[in-house]
C-alpha cells in the first residue's frame, strides 16, 4: 500500500536562480538519498532537520554553531534551490541537504543513537480533522525519531497551531524514550514567517524533549 504521505509535493514557480542551485550546487552541498548512513566527516554533532522549507532557520542556526553538522531534509524544489544558494553565499561548510522525504532518511540514512538533536520547526498542520492523519507527528514516528537520538540527544519541535501544539506534547509525552528538556540544542531564530504568524495572532509553542540517557524500565 501507497503510505500516507504528510506532505503534497506543490508546483511551486522555481526562480531561475533556484533551478540554477538545484543543478551546480546540489552536487557539491547535497546528498543523494541511498542506504548509505549519515555521519559527521569531522565526528562533531549531528544535527537533522526534518522539513528546512526555504532554509532561513537551518542558515542561522548551523552559522551560530560551526562545531556541530548539519543535515537538512526537504521535498520541494524551491527551498531546497534556496537553501543552496544561502549556504554558497555564507560558505557554510557545516550543512548538507537531502531532497527526500524525511521518514524514508531517518528509517533508510539515519543510524539509531547518532543525532545530537532533530529539528521539526512548523510541519504542516493538516487543519482539518480528515487529514490528521497525514500529519507527521505520529506514535511510529516519535518512536523512529527518539531512536535515532544519542542518549541526551534533543528533540525540539516547534508549531502556530494549537490543537497540533497538544497532539506533539501528548504524542512525545507518551514516548517511552523521550523525556521533557529544559532548551533546546539550539535557540530557534524568529523567521519571517513566524512574524507572520506571530501578527496574525497565532501562538508559537516549543517543545523541548530529550532521549533518556537510560532506557525506561518494562513495565
Amino acid at each position: 500500500m501507497r503510505p500516507i504521505r504528510s506532505y503534497v509535493l506543490r508546483q511551486g514557480r522555481t526562480t531561475p536562480a533556484q533551478k540554477r542551485a538545484l543543478d551546480e550546487l546540489f552536487p557539491k552541498y547535497g546528498l543523494q538519498f541511498s542506504g548509505e548512513k549519515l555521519t559527521s566527516p569531522r565526528h562533531a554533532p549531528l544535527v537533522l532537520e526534518i522539513g528546512s522549507g526555504m532554509g532561513e532557520t537551518t542558515i542561522a542556526i548551523a552559522r551560530a554553531h560551526s562545531e556541530a553538522d548539519f543535515v537538512a531534509v526537504e521535498v520541494h524544489g524551491p527551498g531546497v534551490g534556496s537553501l543552496l544558494n544561502a549556504i554558497e553565499r555564507e560558505g557554510l561548510a557545516n550543512v548538507r541537504v537531502i531532497r527526500h522525504d524525511a521518514v524514508e532518511v531517518l528509517e533508510q540514512m539515519v543510524g539509531d543513537v547518532s543525532l545530537a538533536a532533530i529539528h521539526l520547526f512548523f510541519p504542516d498542520p493538516w487543519p482539518k480533522k480528515r487529514h490528521h492523519k497525514r500529519r507527521l507527528v505520529q506514535p511510529e514516528t516519535a518512536t523512529l525519531m527518539a531512536r535515532k537520538l544519542a542518549p541526551g540527544g534533543i528533540l525540539h519541535a516547534a508549531t502556530d497551531w494549537p490543537d497540533y501544539a497538544e497532539q506533539m506534547a501528548a504524542v512525545f509525552g507518551a514516548e517511552p524514550l523521550l523525556e521533557p528538556s529544559e532548551r533546546g540544542f539550539a535557540a530557534r531564530p524568529v523567521t519571517k514567517f513566524e512574524s507572520r504568524g506571530q501578527r496574525l495572532g497565532h501562538p508559537i509553542r516549543d517543545l523541548h524533549l530529550r532521549r533518556r540517557q537510560t532506557a525506561p524500565a518494562a513495565r
